[in-house]
């Protein structure tokens, strides 16, 4: 049963309010609404801040909607207003960079799953494909993951100077291509084959080997390695 908060604030036991329920039982304790709750801080006349919470995960379709939703869209939301929606914004960001990679980590990747932990919190939830080229030293472990393209996928793999470029100017011993279906299917495309074993082609010739081109969905992956296709 959903529940409807109405009531002010001031009405709702301490014992359940978002704040010194995370004191007490700590963050993970915690549902969605709740912890959006703590970053509104504050409801409206009508609603307390958990009703708000409540609505904007209703209205934007769930924590994946308020995760990809911009300001202006957070800000539509009776009780958010733009302030508001602009912390969420950066609280998003921090999560999605907190999930990514630092300079002073340099993990080891040993296989497709080091790959997803490394970059599904970014790329899960983006709108357009995005590529991605995870540069590699001779151990495996990770020099630099480097941006390649947004919006158009398979002519950037297809014309795979700006990765090796990036591979070459980090001296990389080898690489891994990333890149994520909005849809959040990683089913590969006969595109996304195609183009992969080109870009393979490529790799040898210049002597820094693709290891695998990983398709990151919505909490789901395809590594094309595993399928036998690179």
């Amino acid at each position: 049963m959903t529940i409807r908060y109405t009531q002010p604030m001031r009405d709702v036991p301490s014992e359940e309010r978002p704040r010194e329920r995370l004191l007490r039982y700590g963050a993970e304790a915690l549902a969605t609404h709740e912890l959006i709750a703590i970053l509104l801080r504050t409801g409206t006349t009508k609603r307390h801040v958990l009703g708000v919470a409540e609505d904007l995960l209703a209205q934007l379709g769930g924590l994946r909607g308020v995760a990809t939703a911009g300001v202006e869209e957070l800000s539509r939301v009776e009780g958010v207003g733009r302030t508001k929606a602009i912390e969420i914004c950066a609280a998003v960001e921090l999560g999605k960079r907190i999930g990514t990679l630092t300079e002073e980590a340099r993990p080891t990747i040993r296989g497709p799953d080091d790959v997803v932990h490394l970059l599904m919190p970014e790329l899960r939830y983006l709108k357009q494909e995005e590529l991605r080229a995870v540069l590699l030293d001779r151990r495996h472990r990770v020099i630099h993951v480097a941006k390649i393209s947004r919006g158009s996928l398979t002519e950037s793999i297809s014309h795979p100077r700006d990765i090796f470029r990036a591979a070459i100017e980090r001296n990389s011993a080898a690489v891994i291509v990333v890149h994520n279906h909005p849809s959040g299917d990683p089913t590969p495309s006969p595109e996304d084959v195609a183009a992969t074993r080109r870009l393979v082609e490529a790799g040898e010739l210049v002597g820094i080997p693709v290891l695998d081109h990983v398709i990151i969905g919505d909490g789901r992956y395809v590594s094309l390695n595993e399928r036998g296709l690179v």
